[in-house]
């Protein structure tokens, strides 16, 4: 918190209060003041977690990241891009895996979309990073913009919804002060556990089993560890998922924990123990960082809002730590709210758009969490198969049929927001939707397709902060349109697109794109209200 603001008995005054600076609280933030919206963040830990829990940073989540200037430093802070991602399927290390999951690098991604500009390869590829290391590098971002500010060491304890907005209060426990802070608007980000989501009694609908485990966090540059070749995530059939965190010497190893006091009691006594026992190898540990306990749970919240208070990320939905659905979630929800409450804070934005968050942002973590549930019944199924005795050759089988799982790109960028009330929708069938790949459309409420123009550079960095009219006309037909948005009050850049590539790919002379690279409308000539379309899309 800022000198000048710790006088402990005035209210402070913020457009918007974030409560949590984990990922997903401290890229929202960087959101708004990619908006040039100030905000107060607050987080009750004074440094970021120490254990890793996220990896997989989607190829979208790249994208929106980098609109905000962080892809390259994520990357060079994260995993080297010449290492695959492979899924290695075990029944102890003392034999050959039953079956790997082939997963390409990085640079093998990257030679891969730069020979396809059709729209159907992203613009970023997917970056495996420790989770501690991303939070660490948000909220140094955070902490260093200066319409941020950071309140590290405070808790929320109490908020209440005013006509105005949101009243909190918060505490530093460290010092015992108490500070009021009125918003206009609330987020909490406050994960899986979240107070805000608890003061505002709003249901977390579970689904699929509770499950409970122990992570350890520990250093081994034992070469046993990779006796089988290199690999991302290792399921062993015994109860024990390891994952390499850094490809060097850095590991988390989570134990399925199932028994009773006896199996608690060995956890406690020496976890490493029960690791090499279920991985079937012992090996050699420099050092054990931290052990954390934690349940696994598959749960979308009952409502994102209540008033002028909504829920983000880890507070609106818990998944189950497989294939990468929760925190990309929750990255998408940032920057979903965040460009919705700028509009509003800014002044061209209507109530329509905080209706949509939860129109948009619901169905998608509701089918992710589906998508969670499927790839964890995988790893269930193979490790009953192989208690059960089947052969190798059966399990073998089972796992190559089930390989598509971890080859979805179409979950990460096929999304489509078929019911936001802030899209003009059309008739007729929507394009198909593929789960390995990406289908180029600028259908309403998808993503538009990526391209490259003539000149090396991407579409995507060509659009403006907010909304953007892409012409591709070739006639200038959409100059006027955006002109006559700004004299509605709605923010619209215009881009001119001479480019036969681009214009195969995006199908119409004009697309008016959302700042977070969505499709709001689009069609071949002026609509015959285009007030209406500005209306619609302002949430007005």
């Amino acid at each position: 918190m800022r000198t000048q603001e710790r006088h402990p008995t005035a209210p402070l005054e913020t457009p918007i209060l974030i409560v949590g600076a984990g990922p997903v609280g401290a890229v929202l933030a960087l959101e708004l003041a990619h908006h040039q919206v100030p905000c107060v963040l607050v987080e009750r830990a004074t440094t970021p977690s120490r254990h890793p829990k996220m990896d997989y940073v989607s190829g979208r989540s790249m994208e929106l990241l980098h609109r905000l200037g962080l892809a390259d430093e994520l990357r060079r802070r994260g995993v080297p891009a010449e290492y695959r991602a492979n899924f290695l399927w075990s029944r102890g290390f003392d034999e050959p895996p039953v079956q790997i999951w082939d997963h390409p690098s990085v640079t093998e991604l990257t030679d891969r979309f730069a020979r396809v500009n059709d729209g159907s390869a992203p613009v970023q590829a997917y970056q495996r990073v420790q989770g501690s290391l991303l939070e660490q590098f948000v909220r140094d971002q955070a902490r260093a913009h200066p319409l941020v500010d950071l309140w590290e060491g405070w808790s929320l304890t109490d908020l209440e919804q005013t006509p105005d907005g949101v009243s909190a209060t918060v505490v530093e426990p460290a010092t015992g002060t108490t500070r009021l802070v009125r918003a206009r608007y609330l987020a909490g980000c406050d994960g899986a556990n979240s107070s805000v989501r608890r003061l505002l009694a709003i249901p977390l609908g579970e689904s699929g089993p509770k499950t409970r485990h122990c992570s350890v966090y520990f250093r081994s540059a034992d070469p046993a560890l990779r006796r089988h070749g290199r690999a991302f995530v290792t399921i062993a059939a015994r109860g024990l998922t390891l994952v390499s965190r850094d490809e060097r010497d850095t590991w988390t190893a989570s134990l399925l924990l199932t028994g009773g006091a006896a199996e608690d009691a060995a956890v406690d006594a020496d976890p490493m123990a029960l690791v090499r026992e279920r991985l079937g190898v012992d090996f050699a540990v420099e050092e054990v960082r931290s052990v954390a306990r934690w349940d696994g749970t598959l749960a979308v919240a009952d409502s994102y809002r209540n008033g002028s208070a909504f829920l983000v990320g880890d507070a609106a939905h818990v998944f189950y730590p497989t294939g990468g659905f929760g925190a990309n979630t929750g990255l998408a929800d940032a920057v979903d709210l965040g460009w919705k409450l700028s509009a509003l804070v800014n002044g061209w934005g209507g109530a329509g758009l905080l209706e949509s968050y939860e129109r948009e942002r619901r169905p998608v973590a509701s089918f992710n969490a589906e998508m969670c549930a499927n790839l964890m019944e995988v790893w269930r199924r193979f490790g009953r198969l192989v208690r059960a005795g089947a052969s190798r050759e059966h399990v073998a089988g089972f796992l190559g049929r089930e390989s598509f799982q971890a080859d979805n790109v179409g979950i990460h960028f096929g999304y489509r927001y078929g019911d936001s009330p802030v899209v003009w929708h059309e008739d007729g069938p929507a394009p198909e939707w593929q789960w390995r790949a990406i289908v180029p459309s600028t259908w309403p409420g998808g993503r538009a397709p990526s391209v490259r123009l003539a000149d090396g550079t991407s579409v995507f960095d060509r659009l403006g902060p907010d909304y953007t009219l892409v012409d591709l006309s070739r006639a200038g037909t959409g100059e006027i349109l955006a002109k006559e948005a700004g004299r509605r009050g709605v923010p619209v850049a215009y881009l001119r697109v001479d480019d036969p590539t681009a214009r195969t790919a995006w199908d119409r002379d004009l697309v008016l794109v959302r700042p977070d690279h969505h499709v709001a409308w689009r069609g071949d000539a002026a609509p015959d209200d285009w007030g209406a379309v500005v209306d619609r899309v302002s949430g007005r």
